[in-house]
């Protein structure tokens, strides 16, 4: 099956569909088996956060050491977002999916038998070549296999699987780690990245790479005064969040009486917060996007502000600090769907190489946000952090908005 304009009997399909009809059934499999590949490369990326005490052991690194096999996946992931398009200009994009797939299983694997750090390393560097192509490549299979109208809600969920990886993966890597060691577990999420690679094998239709490709596309996307205006609101959206998230474990110790389990439970409500707000945007967002381009970063500094006071309170103030988390990831939840929508409709023609540029913002905006985050916090302290991540969360909000005149 190959999504051209029209299939052979003349019922309009992929591109054509975004002007007369809705998908059906088989393209909305299709979307959820690309949430499922989602789900298992960023599963994959985030393990070792659960899972550095023990490769650390093992391999005779120190904690920080090991944790920079996380570093080297966003750096890569960085480089291979734009890249990728600029690599394989012609090639079907299922045919490339399953390639990036193929290679993260590969990683996987190597991890798992992986005689020394470097290999580890190497592993990881391949991983993050696949998460931020396919990434990349996900928001325009997404746009050729539904209508416009309805692109947002299909991005909602693709992002269900980037959201359900962020909840389970840590916690989920911690309970297996400890009953089998580090290693089977990622021979587990290799095993479910074939399951993701025979998913996409099997429901996503032949996708013909899009004119909107290749080193001319990209260059033009980098003279579009609304793509690289919604591009400096998203990073500073993400650097604002992640500044500040990366940290989170210290401003919410900062509350007093929050223990062991009360702090389990704040990390549990902020996933569940995620899931929520990913599923509140992917409802709203083909109708209201300008407004939520404004509302997710408003919940975000709202939440953020709340949990400093909470912070500056102290003992008594747990319940305002667990709700604070909640709100934190209700609003985290929306990020993706809502700056992936502004991306695609700020360049409907070249969708690959601004969503190739948008993963490297979003990279790129992950490792400053949490280095200068890392700064603030041992300058100043955790209260002045969290105000600082929520002003600059809320410019983030401010400058995707005025991109909202000129969107498709």
């Amino acid at each position: 099956m190959s999504l051209t304009d029209q299939t052979a009997g003349g019922t309009p399909t992929g591109a054509a569909r975004s002007e007369v009809g809705a998908p059906g059934a088989r393209e909305w499999a299709a979307v959820g088996a690309l949430a499922l590949a989602i789900f298992s490369l960023v599963t994959s990326e985030f393990l070792p956060a659960s899972l550095l005490p023990a490769m650390a052991d093992d391999f005779g690194v120190s904690e920080g050491v090991a944790g920079q096999v996380v570093t080297a996946t966003a750096l890569v992931g960085m480089l291979a977002g734009p890249g990728i398009t600029l690599l394989f200009p012609r090639t079907d994009r299922r045919v490339l999916l399953l390639g990036l797939l193929a290679v993260a299983v590969l990683a996987n694997v190597l991890t798992a038998v992986a005689p020394a750090y470097a290999v580890v390393v190497v592993a990881r560097l391949l991983l993050g070549a696949a998460i931020a192509g396919s990434w990349a490549l996900a928001i325009g299979v997404c746009a050729r296999l539904v209508s416009a109208a309805r692109l947002g809600r299909a991005m909602s969920i693709v992002n269900l699987g980037l959201s359900a990886s962020l909840v389970l993966s840590v916690p989920l890597g911690a309970l297996l780690s400890s009953a089998a060691g580090w290693r089977p577990v990622f021979w587990g999420v290799a095993a479910l990245g074939l399951v993701a690679l025979a998913a996409i094998a099997v429901l996503v239709p032949s996708v013909p790479a899009s004119p909107g490709a290749g080193a001319a596309a990209l260059l033009g996307t980098l003279r579009s005064p609304v793509l690289l205006l919604g591009l400096a609101g998203v990073g500073l959206l993400v650097a604002g969040h992640f500044g500040s998230y990366t940290f989170v474990r210290p401003a919410i110790d900062a509350v007093g009486g929050m223990n062991t389990g009360l702090v389990a439970l704040a990390l549990v409500l902020y996933g569940a917060g995620g899931l929520l707000g990913n599923a509140a945007v992917g409802v709203v967002i083909d109708r209201r996007l300008p407004l939520l381009l404004l509302v997710v970063p408003g919940v975000i500094c709202a939440a953020v502000v709340l949990l400093a006071v909470a912070g500056a309170l102290g003992t008594g103030s747990v319940p305002l600090a667990l709700v604070a988390v909640a709100v934190w990831g209700l609003g985290f939840g929306g990020i993706a769907t809502s700056t992936q929508t502004l991306t695609a409709r700020a360049e409907p023609t070249r969708i690959e190489s601004a969503g190739g540029l948008y993963v490297a913002v979003f990279q790129l905006a992950i490792a400053l946000g949490t280095a200068l985050g890392g700064l603030l916090l041992d300058a100043a302290g955790v209260t002045p952090l969290l105000v600082a991540s929520g002003v600059v969360v809320v410019l983030g909000g401010l400058l995707m908005h005025a991109t909202r005149h000129r969107l498709a």
